[in-house]
């Protein structure tokens, strides 16, 4: 039986004209709009189980998109936290480009996947996929913390986010460089970046 916190929420995908000069080359494009619904019970309800069109005018259309579970994991703890920490944490959103001929002619933007986690959001784009992302409201924010705060070990706590935007220093803190050139012998072997699943 499933005992993970979780909530139930909808995503709003907006189809916009591009304005000046970029349109010459693409007339419309898709962009993460918001991440609706968690407050809502029951979901079904108020949404539906369909994707339907909530607006359109010559400029615009925006989609909603129902149904999507959001989970907390503890293995994930950290993940949570980065986002936490950040200025604004977040929904992350993967989307991808498909076709959808049960409600419109033609390729649209859809919704596959939602998470609070940091660290699902970086597995996404290593595997190249499409991921935006909006403001999580403070109320799920607040929701998250309670359970990043439960269950991520001391240890994890203390470390650090990589700044990966310092400049580096050697051990008598003067500027320093890395190579990126392969040397002859072997390198570092790629790993698999593409939907690592979670434990618990």
């Amino acid at each position: 039986m499933n005992h993970r916190p979780s909530l139930q929420v909808a995503v709003v995908m907006r189809r916009e004209r591009v304005p000046g000069a970029m349109s010459r080359w693409q007339t419309w494009r898709w962009v993460l709009h918001d991440v609706v619904g968690h407050d809502l019970t029951p979901h079904e309800a108020h949404f539906g189980t369909a994707p339907r069109c909530l607006r359109q005018t010559e400029d615009e259309q925006l989609w909603l998109h129902p149904g999507f579970t959001v989970e907390l994991f503890k293995d994930d703890a950290e993940g949570y936290y980065l986002n936490s920490t950040t200025p604004a944490p977040c929904w992350f959103v993967l989307w991808r480009m498909e076709e959808e001929p049960a409600i419109s002619d033609e390729v649209m933007a859809v919704p596959t996947m939602v998470s609070l986690s940091y660290h699902d959001a970086g597995r996404w784009l290593d595997a190249q996929e499409n991921v935006d992302q909006v403001p999580a409201p403070p109320e799920v924010v607040a929701w998250m913390n309670e359970f990043m705060d439960e269950h991520w070990v001391v240890e994890a706590k203390r470390r650090k986010r990589p700044d990966s935007f310092r400049a580096l220093q050697d051990r008598f803190g003067n500027p320093a460089s890395v190579s990126t050139e392969k040397t002859r012998g072997g390198g570092m072997g790629g790993g698999n970046s593409g939907g690592a699943g979670h434990g618990q």
